[in-house]
Order: C-alpha cells, then structure tokens, then sequence
C-alpha cells in the first residue's frame, strides 16, 4: 500500500548533465555559469515543446519527466542538435556538451519530486552516454525501436547500483537518422549558413547587431529575479553575508532527510568559523525547509547577499550533492558544482564545498591563523558521525534530548576523542537541569560539567565545548566563568547565534544589561528566526534597562512563536506595571497563573540567578505591583 502522500506512477526520465563541468568552472567560472543558464533555458524549452516536465535543474544536472516516451527520446535528440550548433562556431575548450540518459520506469511522485529506481537508472544511462550523446535503457529501447528512424548499438547488460538486474543499455549512433549523425548535418548546415551571411556586409552587419541582442537577452539577464536592498528586512552587513538553504533531499528513502539537514548544519558550521563574513544560523534557514520559496525572499528576509542551495542523493554507500550560490542582489549564480563521490568522502566535500563558496565570495583565508579553525572539530569515523546527525535537529522535547544524549553517547564509544560529542552530551545535560527534566539536577550538572571538561581538554579550539561549559556555570551561578566561556566561544565563532545569545545572557546576569543589549541584538541578527530563548535574553535585557517598548515588542515576537511561553508573559507583566498600564498588566498576570497556578514572586525571585540584589529587586516590585502572589 502506497505511502500516505506519495503516488507511484510509470514515466519516462530523461537526465542530462556537463561533460567536464568542474573543469569549465575553474578555467572561467562567469563564462560558464552564463553558458549553463542559456543552454539549460534552451532544454528547457524543448522539454516544454515535447509535452515533458522540467523536474530538478541545480547545478549542471537536469532531469526531466515524460509521459510519453517516445517524447522523451525526440527531446533527447533535439537537445544534442540544438546545443550542437550553438557549439559548432566555438574554441573546442569552449564548448559545452551535455550527456543524456532516458529510462522508461517506475517513480515515486512527492509534489514536484520524483524518486525511486527509475531515476537511479535514467542518472546511470546519462553516466555511460558520451559527450554529445544519449544512452537509452531496455525499456526505453523496446517501446521506440521501430517507430523514429533511429539506430542503435548494444552496450550489453550494466550493473546499477542497488537495482536487483543488470539493466539492458542501447547507445543512439552517429549514423544516418540517428541523433548525432542530425548533429553533424545540422552543424555543417549552420556553417554553410554563415558563409553566405559573410558574402554580404549589410547582412553581417544585422547578425552582429543581432547577436549582441542575443548576449545581452540571454547571457546577462539574471537567472533569478534580484532582490531589492532597499526592501530588506536588515541592512546588508560590511562583509560578504550567506544563507545556507536547507539542502532537499533528492534519496529514494524520506529517512535520509537527517543526511541532508546534516550537511546543511556542516556547512553554515564551517563558514561561521570565519570572522570575514557574515552567516545567517541554521535555526532561522530551517524555517524554509520544505516551502517553494524565493531566493529574492530568503534574501530580503534575512537580510544577505548570497543564498546557496542544492540538494543530496544518498544510496548505499554513495552520494550526489549538488550546490549552487547566488549573488542575490544581481541574481546571478556566482558558483555551482556537483559532486559524485563514495560516502566515506563526505567529510572532504563539505571541506571542499566551504572552499569553493569562500572563493566564490572572494574571501582569502590563506595563510591565516583562523584557518585553523574552518576544519570540523569532529571525527574521521563516519558511523560516529552519522549517529549524531540522525538526532541533531530533534532535540525540542525530553525525549529527544534523551535520544540525541545516546546517540552521542554511542558516538563517543565508537571515536573516544570525538569532542563535538562530549560537548553535546554535557549540554543535554544542562537542559535537563534547566527545564526540570531531570529527576535530580545537582547530578545533571556534575555530569554536564564533567563532559563539557572533557570537550574541552580535547579540544580547545572547539566553540560548542566553551558553550557547554558556559552553561553549567551559569546553571551553577558562578557567573564570571560563565562570561569567560562565552567570550571564548564568540572568539572561536564570530557568527555563532548561540554562543552571543549564552553571553548575553551570561552578561546581563552579571549586571552588564547595556553589554547584555548589544550580545542579544547580535545574536537575533545572525538568527532573524530565533528560538524563543534569544527574544528572553534581549527581552531582559531591555526591561532591566528601562527600555519597556523594546521589551514588550520582544516579548510578543516570542509569544507569536509560542502563545504559552511562561517567561514572556512575566516580563510582560512587569514591563506594563513599568508603565502604568495596569489593566494589560492585570491581562498578563492572569496568563502568568494560567500556566502555573503555583506561581510566587518569592519563588520566583530565589531562582533569578542576578550578581546584584537591586537587579532582583526591580523585577520583584514589578511583578508585585502588576498584582501578581507574593
């Protein structure tokens, strides 16, 4: 029984990608990128003229889906003549030539995707089809045989990866009436063409004026529609600023989609290591998982230049990640790259991708003392590394805390230097204190502290081991360690949303409110879509300064992300008897004791971890004048 939401059906694929692609990207990466975006809107509208359906276009892949395939193998044909005479005038270095492969099989359809063995073999027809050429499976062969005057040749049976059967593959040849022998006529067509024009000036002279109207429709047009600066939601930072867009996940199998998150969060990791640019955190990209958005909106939303996206295929012990960046404010792609590599190398791609999009943004980081620190602190033991990927993201309730801790926990047995695991464990443990998860939390903190130590002692340079230990000192009320640890966590990543957020925290607590402002602010500006925590701190941090506008404006942010966030609705109380507003004092009061009936500002007060009594004496007037139990 099909999967609720997921249909099957039997289409005709037709995939198609760049012989030579990295090496055109590195020779002349504008030239390229100007050349795909004109060819592939040429396919693109072939595959429209052939009633087909334009699938998946990142990087220099395309696939493509038919109901007919017979349509499927005429676009096939007519996409290797059209790019042939679109070649047939340039360098042989400049040539762009695409390889093609179209399978007739069985997908699985998820709104505009398409999954299943039927691609997996569509992509491998594409891989064993030469420059220029097309490579068709059995199916295909047995459905057009005799019906387009076409010939074939027989490459024999072909193993594809995770696919039971060898699978039958014919190659279209270059003879009369076959796709490439089309090529080549319609190439020395064109040349004889361009003889004539050459036997009249005033004719030579209108193809060049219309050329240049082609290069500049075509080549210079933006791919994508540029976003305004004016229309941003922040001003651009001085530094070159990215988001990262949650890469989709292209595998066969839904449960991969830890795979892909992963990847995301390695990347947004490794750039904010960088003091040089700006990086937006993956708590606010991920709002955009799954939703058909816009670069231009992701880029006025959150403020940034540049946008990357791309996607993943994982099967087995391989994967294909595509990725793409784009120059936002022009709308232009600036780099774009597919991988197709043995699983074991993920770690080498994610180093490899992080390059390419620094360079890309022309961003030097050679021969800096920083470069360091751009390498994972993690492991070279992938079953480690992919336990905690599987958890990463599900950490918002108890029960995932407790299966992120064992998954970490199992990682650490598998790699017993893995410091990112440690650090993990120890802050699981500090939110089991924090949220009374724990069924004694004087024992979650030892325990936290003692692996936030171990993070640590492996390795220093590792931001998020600082962060643990920050936390359990603040947990512990020894705020001047905390302060520390968190200088040291934004010193190791300057575009760490977290690491600000625990200082501001850290800060404010020490009665620094003024430092708490500046550290909150910047945390909500490299995470424009916080978790509750960051509006809390900054929130704080303006009621503690007399700035209650600010802080009633932050607290309802954080109650449109959760109506019954307990702690917005205490400052809220006490902003509004700030200012005399007692009756939308009286309001938030009333929520205060609908969530915890129990409540007492005596309580309460035992528990605020402020360095100075007058601090906890202005909040506790207050929340006693907003009417609230002693």
């Amino acid at each position: 029984m099909a999967e609720e939401g997921f249909k099957r059906k039997l289409t005709a694929i037709l995939s198609a990608d760049v012989k030579g692609y990295s090496r055109m990207m590195r020779d002349d990466e504008d030239s390229t990128i100007r050349m795909l975006t004109n060819y592939r809107s040429a396919m693109s509208n072939l595959i429209q003229k052939f009633r087909g359906h334009l699938v998946d276009a990142t990087g220099d892949n395309l696939l493509a889906e038919f109901v007919s395939v017979v349509d499927a193998v005429n676009c096939a044909v007519e996409i290797q003549r059209e790019l042939a005479e679109r070649n047939a005038e340039l360098a042989e270095e400049q040539k762009m030539e695409f390889r093609i492969g179209v399978n007739l099989g069985d997908v699985v359809e998820e709104e505009d995707r398409i999954y299943g063995d039927g691609v997996n073999i569509a992509a491998r027809m594409e891989g064993l089809a030469e420059a220029g050429g097309i490579c068709i499976s059995g199916t295909v062969y047995d459905s057009v045989e005799n019906k387009l005057g076409l010939e074939y040749e027989s490459l024999g049976e072909q193993e594809v990866k995770n696919i039971d059967k060898p699978v039958r593959v014919y190659r279209v040849l270059s003879i009369p009436g076959a796709a490439a022998h089309r090529v080549v006529q319609a190439t020395e067509a064109l040349r004889q063409k361009w003889r004539r024009i050459a036997l009249s000036i005033a004719v030579a002279v209108v193809v060049a004026a219309l050329g240049l109207g082609v290069w500049q429709f075509y080549l210079l047009r933006p791919s994508v529609e540029p976003a305004s600066v004016e229309k941003m939601a922040f001003p651009l930072p001085d530094k070159p600023s990215i988001a990262v867009l949650p890469f989709v996940n292209m595998s066969d199998d839904q449960n991969q989609e830890y795979f892909s998150d992963g990847l995301t969060e390695e990347i947004i990791t490794a750039l904010s290591k960088f003091p040089e640019v700006f990086v937006i955190a993956s708590n606010s990209v991920f709002t955009y998982k799954g939703k058909p958005v816009k670069v231009q909106q992701v880029s006025e939303e959150l403020g940034v230049r540049y946008v990357l996206e791309g996607s993943v295929r994982k099967a087995s012990d391989r994967v294909r990640i595509t990725a793409q960046l784009i120059d936002a404010t022009t709308g232009h792609h600036v780099w774009s790259e597919r991988y197709d590599r043995d699983l074991e190398d993920i770690f080498a791609i994610q180093d490899n991708i992080t390059l390419e999009i620094m360079n890309a943004m022309q961003v030097s980081i050679l021969g800096r003392e920083q470069a360091r620190h751009w390498k994972k602190h993690g492991t070279k033991n992938l079953e480690a590394y992919l336990k905690i990927l599987v958890w990463y993201r599900k950490t918002g309730t108890k029960e995932g805390v407790a299966q992120f801790r064992q998954a970490c926990e199992e990682a650490i047995v598998l790699d017993p230097e893995y410091a990112l695991a440690y650090a993990y464990v120890g802050w699981t443990h500090f939110i089991d204190a924090r949220y009374g998860w724990s069924d004694s939390p004087a024992e979650s903190i030892k325990a936290g502290f003692e692996y936030g130590q171990k993070a640590v002692a492996l390795d220093d340079a590792l931001d998020w081991g600082h962060i643990a230990m920050a936390s359990i000192y603040l947990a512990k009320r020894q705020l001047e360690k905390a302060v520390a640890e968190g200088e040291k966590a934004v010193a190791l990543n300057p575009n760490g949303a977290d690491a600000y957020c625990l200082l501001a925290g850290a800060v404010g607590c020490s009665g620094r409110w003024e430092e708490s402002i500046a550290f909150g602010e910047k945390s909500i500006r490299l995470n424009p879509f916080p978790p509750v925590a960051n509006y809390w701190i900054l929130g704080r941090a303006y009621f503690m300064t007399g700035q209650y506008d600010k802080s009633i404006a932050t607290f309802k942010k954080a109650l449109k992300t959760n109506p019954d966030y307990f702690i917005a609705h205490v400052f809220l109380a006490a902003c509004y008897s700030s200012i005399d507003r007692q009756a939308d004092a009286a309001a938030a009061a009333k929520e205060v004791l609908r969530i915890n009936p129990k409540f007492s500002i005596e309580s309460y007060a035992k528990r605020l971890p402020f360095k100075n009594k007058a601090d906890i004496e202005l909040k506790v007037a207050a929340l006693r004048k907003a009417g609230l139990p002693e």
